[in-house]
């Protein structure tokens, strides 16, 4: 009789495992917890994703083709991309699925891949002591009703949250505002980056000023005026804010060419539209030896060679107010900006400064001398920081409680794909800016959280070069301690034998 108990105690046992185990199973696929000790929790489901994958209310699926087998990075890319897919199913609600396939075995799946947008890639990888050239998929494609969006090719992890998070958006999205891009001369400005970044959440549209704004225009980029604008065009700016338009402004008071090497002030009507708002733009190009390089070619004797300069005329910002639209921003590149002044005073209007330079700064005016080398306006960087990027609104005049709001950047070409266009923190800056003034907030504090620009600009040039020595000398000079540590160690134990048994 005890064996017979012994032996149903122990079948009993097993089932009530069995059943913790699956209860637990079914308990973790609606309460999913995720220790994440890094900075900015980037192993881990951000707020803003959780909000956009709760909002799915039909079956959204993601198709991954990865191959098996895969060499270094991309084996973690993999390990990676299948935890946060397991993190968007489980706070969706059952609502998203996903499923891993390996296509280079199967014809048939590599077809359905290749139909879907995702082409293998060549990769050099060493196997068997050799290199060779292997085909591998990486991509993945999102199914939502008739719908579908796909990442072709999935190298990093860096900003991939961010990227399947805005694609999912994308997706579920019914009504998609729009985004106007201002035409104010006889060619559009070339924003093909900017636009580019704004397609993945809004509809971009080229607006011709002298025709008027279409109602369905949420919000108004206008680069760079040299200009003045035509009565009809001013007429249809000045309207499109009185009614509560949003607008997103490039403009510097000064132009800056670097081709004749001088800053000359922009004569233009443009700035008529900055009264309602309370900011004005001064006549100056600011400085900061917190600053940007530009290639300049020396000459000396036969020999032409290309150097970079530090350029203190494209201030480079790393300390930024509280406000959302720089959350959590690390750098921010300015070309040829001018200083934006506003009574503080007034309380009918709150300015909130965005973007302002370091405590090093100064501002030139006039026709502005803009050599990079020699330059006597580069000796005297110790003025306070100025501000060179505002957030601001405007109530409506004729309608009541009708308000335009503003976000003033001081450069022209900040917008622009020849100049700070090109700058990826840039690029993130506007998408905050205009996800901020349209009202649509989930994707701004993700956007930023895995920027990782931390250069060493904000310390003295002796401070700097000490950090990089200590860098490049201290994993060499404790990797020789340990080794005497370990080598004295091993002299004492020899000492103690010698003395025990010798």
């Amino acid at each position: 009789m005890p064996a017979i108990d012994s032996k149903k105690g122990f079948v009993i046992f097993i089932v009530v495992a069995i059943a913790v185990v699956a209860l637990a199973n079914m308990v973790s696929r609606n309460f999913f917890f995720r220790l994440d000790l890094t900075e900015n929790g980037i192993y881990s489901l951000s707020s803003s994703s959780k909000v956009v994958i709760e909002d799915i209310d039909d079956f959204l699926t993601a198709k991954v083709y990865f191959s098996g087998d895969l060499p270094g990075q991309y084996g973690n890319t993999k390990r990676y991309l299948q935890d946060i897919l397991e993190e968007y199913a489980a706070y969706s609600g059952g609502n998203f699925r996903f499923e891993f396939y390996q296509p280079e075995n199967d014809e048939k799946l590599a077809l359905e891949a290749q139909k879907s947008g995702i082409q293998p890639v060549q990769l050099q990888v060493l196997e068997n002591d050799k290199f060779e050239v292997k085909r591998i998929y990486i991509g993945m494609v999102l199914l939502y009703a008739d719908k579908r969006e796909v990442l072709p090719v999935i190298q990093t992890t860096t900003g991939l949250e961010y990227e399947i998070t805005t694609k999912i958006k994308k997706l579920v999205d019914e009504n998609r505002p729009v985004v106007g891009v201002a035409t104010t001369g006889a060619a559009a400005p070339q924003m093909e980056q900017v636009s580019a970044q704004l397609r993945e959440a809004y509809d971009v549209r080229s607006v011709f000023l002298g025709a008027g704004i279409p109602d369905d225009i949420s919000m108004l980029l206008v680069s760079g005026v040299e200009d003045s604008l035509s009565e009809d065009a001013l007429g249809a700016l000045k309207s499109y804010i009185a009614r509560g338009g949003n607008l997103f402004l490039a403009q510097s008071r000064m132009k800056g060419d670097l081709q004749s090497q001088r800053g000359a002030p922009i004569q233009s009507n443009i700035f008529e539209v900055l009264e309602p708002y309370g900011v004005n733009l001064a006549d100056n190009l600011v400085m900061d030896k917190v600053c940007g390089t530009i290639t300049v070619t020396q000459q000396r004797g036969f020999l032409r060679f290309n150097t970079p300069v530090q350029y203190p005329f494209f201030p480079v910002l790393q300390s930024f107010p509280d406000h959302e639209i720089v959350n959590s921003l690390e750098m921010v590149q300015m070309l040829f900006s001018s200083e934006i002044t506003y009574d503080s005073a007034d309380s009918s209007k709150i300015v909130s400064p965005l973007l302002v330079t370091s405590d090093h700064s100064s501002a030139a005016s006039g026709y502005v001398n803009l050599s990079p080398l020699q330059n006597q306006s580069f000796n005297s960087l110790n003025e306070p920081s100025k501000v060179v990027g505002v957030y601001t609104t405007a109530a409506s005049d004729s309608v009541e409680g009708v308000v335009s709001q503003l976000v003033l950047v001081s450069s022209s070409d900040f917008l622009l794909d020849s100049g700070g266009g090109q700058v990826k923190p840039n690029g993130i800056f506007v998408m905050n800016a205009v996800d901020v003034l349209i009202g649509d907030r989930d994707l701004v504090a993700l956007r930023s959280r895995e920027i990782t620009t931390r250069p060493l600009q904000t310390v003295d040039d002796p401070t700097r070069t000490t950090i990089k020595t200590l860098n490049i000398l201290l994993p060499a000079l404790l990797v020789i301690g340990y080794g005497l540590f370990q080598w004295r160690l091993e002299v004492a134990r020899a000492k103690r034998l010698e003395e025990l048994y010798g």
